[in-house]
């Protein structure tokens, strides 16, 4: 079991190492392994987690994640010596292959590398000066995280957690609150901590909201139209948002809201329709006509694509392997408003061909569509239709192209390009993460991504 440092040893080896608390750092070390205790037990960490901790410090949050269940555990301190403190001490977990200690700013780290070695759920004991940061940077739609138990100052938990019209609810709060909900779990004073701060602390949970009811809005327009409401507080938003005419009375009448109403006013999730309403935006497409074809893949007429999936007709689809120049695939996550496989990584591209469509032009059609970009394509496989496809014939393209990509809204909620050998260990990790059809084309050609880089076309 490890155990918590006295304030006495911790003074002593701080000293020892040479270092006295920095303010630029935000360095007060947590003194009540209690209260440790409990906000690691927040996080209700589960055998298969990866529990990342941000500002370790001295360990006092560390020493109860070590003796948690949880398969894999980062840390990431901006101080080099409390880093190498840290290295020093838990080599042993180091050498197992369960813990590694990263020396870096925690709102800079490198998300890619968290993905794939199970669910991420990230706690820390904030610098004040960095937490909005930090916050920003682990709830971001590339975060693998989902679930977060951080200590912060109390100003910034009353912000994140505010109601409407209260006067802490402001931007960041609507920002972070259409998809993740924040609950202030306990109020901590300063006395906990060495050096004692000067103000009062709070723990708060922060956790993704399911999006069932959620509008399913542009984030970029939402995000756009957020910081254009908040930017002068006391002005009304009809004269202060930049709205087509009409707009804003339009939406504000069917809403219930007065045309006076200014931005404190507006609940996170009407802050959403309302960028939905300027900025429509939507997910799968049930009035497009797709070919339905027999079981040698010969068009015999056309259906609506809702038809279509009612009843299973067999149909045709295409899906995108990307490959950039360092020879990484790109993998998108659908966007978890998606009627299928929502929230789960799949090829680079994907989606039906359209009635009178050749595979290779919806294979075009879908890039530019879904991640804003397009390259020359070859097929490298087809599938034919089962139960397993969908009823659909499936053929993969291969294509190099480095970027830059630009999600489609309600289609992709993110994606990036990953090297093979963690896609690999990924899948074998979680496979619960990768879409079915995904994960039997990887068993079948991630091994052989050298011969399809060179079957891909350079643009």
């Amino acid at each position: 079991m490890n155990l918590p440092m006295s304030k006495a040893e911790l003074r002593a080896r701080l000293e020892q190492i040479g270092v006295r608390p920095s303010k630029m750092l935000g360095q007060n070390f947590l003194l009540d392994p209690n209260l440790a205790k409990a906000i690691v037990a927040g996080l209700d960490p589960q055998p298969g987690d990866h529990l990342v901790e941000v500002g370790p410090g001295m360990g006092a949050l560390t020493t109860h994640i070590l003796d948690s269940p949880a398969r894999r555990i980062t840390l990431i301190e901006r101080d080099h010596r409390l880093a190498a403190e840290l290295r020093e001490r838990h080599a042993a977990e180091i050498e197992s292959g369960r813990l590694e200690i990263r020396q870096g700013d925690g709102a800079k780290t490198d998300l890619l590398s968290l993905h794939g070695h199970g669910p991420v759920k990230m706690v820390g004991n904030l610098p004040y000066s960095a937490s909005t940061a930090i916050i920003s940077h682990f709830t971001a739609a590339f975060s693998p995280a989902s679930r977060l138990v951080l200590m912060v100052q109390r100003e910034v938990a009353e912000r994140l957690a505010a109601a409407p019209g209260h006067k802490d609810y402001a931007a960041l709060t609507v920002q972070l609150g259409r998809r993740w909900s924040v609950r202030k779990l306990r109020i901590v004073p300063p006395d906990v901590f060495w050096p004692r701060p000067a103000v009062e602390s709070a723990v708060i949970e922060v956790s993704k909201r399911p999006v069932e009811g959620l509008p399913n809005c542009d984030p970029e327009g939402f995000s756009a139209l957020v910081r254009q409401g908040f930017s002068s507080r006391r002005k009304q938003l009809r004269s202060l948002l930049q709205l087509p005419d009409g707009a804003w009375e339009e939406w504000a009448s069917a809403k219930g809201h007065p045309l006076t109403a200014r931005a404190e006013d507006l609940p996170v999730d009407d802050w959403a329709d309302l960028a939905l309403h300027v900025t429509p935006e939507g997910h799968d497409h049930p009035c497009e006509m797709c070919d339905v074809v027999d079981s040698e893949d010969r068009v015999t007429g056309s259906k609506l694509r809702s038809e279509v999936h009612v009843n299973n007709l067999t149909h045709r689809a295409v899906h995108l392997w990307i490959f950039n120049g360092r020879g990484e695939l790109f993998l998108q996550k659908r966007s978890p408003w998606k009627i299928n496989h929502p929230d789960q990584w799949c090829s680079s591209a994907a989606g039906h061909v359209d009635a009178g469509e050749t595979y290779e032009a919806a294979g075009h059609r879908e890039m530019r569509e879904e991640i804003g970009t397009d390259c020359p394509l070859v097929k490298f496989w087809k599938t034919g239709a089962s139960e397993e496809t969908g009823y659909e014939f499936v053929e993969y393209l291969v294509g190099r192209c480095d970027g830059p990509f630009r999600f489609a809204p309600g289609e992709v909620e993110t994606g990036a390009f990953f090297p093979v050998d963690q896609i690999r260990g990924w899948i074998k990790r979680s496979p619960e993460e990768f879409t079915p059809l995904f994960k039997m084309v990887a068993a079948k050609f991630l091994n052989e991504t050298e011969r399809l880089i060179k079957m891909a076309p350079v643009s």
